[in-house]
């Protein structure tokens, strides 16, 4: 059976303590839910008891805690994981919190990539992809939302136009141009659209 190997008060919550089992790191408590449940080095515990003491105590902490991190910016569903995972709280806190936090509509990775799709400018489909899943979005949210998003060949040409400012017009530059609306997640016949012809409008 696990066995906690160590309780050490936290440096930065003097009310709370992180519970070490096993000698690696488990998750933390109050101070007030592991005097009452008599939890101390040495004693033997099911890990699954360790996460009820958390839901029950913790719950509704960890829910504040959640709704504080969405005040600043909107975040995806496994960013809101990794920040309660990093205050060290359980599986099943978080997915309470999480399920909350959908219940009332504060996360949704659906609407986050829609505006985040929206937001971006100079950037193509390819690299607001790579951006979403980077951020965590759920594959399917991603999907819908580029399915419905068409690349924008003015708003190309216009990154086009910023690259190649203050360069000689000429053909190899159009084509590092063009090389570069590809680094930038645009398609192939979108850079090749906007760079088409490029320098004899000059």
């Amino acid at each position: 059976m696990p066995e906690i190997t160590a309780i050490e008060p936290q440096k930065k919550d003097k009310n709370r303590c992180n519970v070490y089992i096993d000698g690696r790191f488990y998750c933390g408590l109050t101070l007030e839910a592991a005097i009452k449940f008599h939890l101390k080095t040495g004693m033997q515990v099911e890990k699954g008891l360790l996460d009820n003491i958390q839901l029950e105590t913790d719950k509704n902490t960890a829910l504040d805690k959640a709704l504080t991190h969405l005040s600043a910016t909107r975040k995806t569903e496994k960013q809101i994981e990794d920040f309660l995972i990093k205050k060290g709280y359980t599986a099943a806190v978080c997915s309470f919190v999480i399920e909350k936090l959908r219940y009332y509509n504060f996360i949704d990775d659906f609407s986050y990539c829609k505006a985040y799709a929206a937001e971006c400018r100079g950037k193509g489909k390819r690299l607001i992809e790579a951006d979403l899943i980077k951020r965590g979005a759920k594959k399917e949210a991603i999907d819908a939302v580029l399915s419905q998003t068409e690349e924008d060949e003015k708003e190309a040409r216009a990154v086009a136009e910023k690259y190649l400012r203050g360069k000689e017009r000429s053909k190899e530059n159009n084509y590092k141009a063009f090389k570069y609306l590809l680094s930038r997640g645009y398609g192939y016949d979108t850079a090749r659209a906007a760079t088409e012809n490029i320098g004899e409008e000059e």
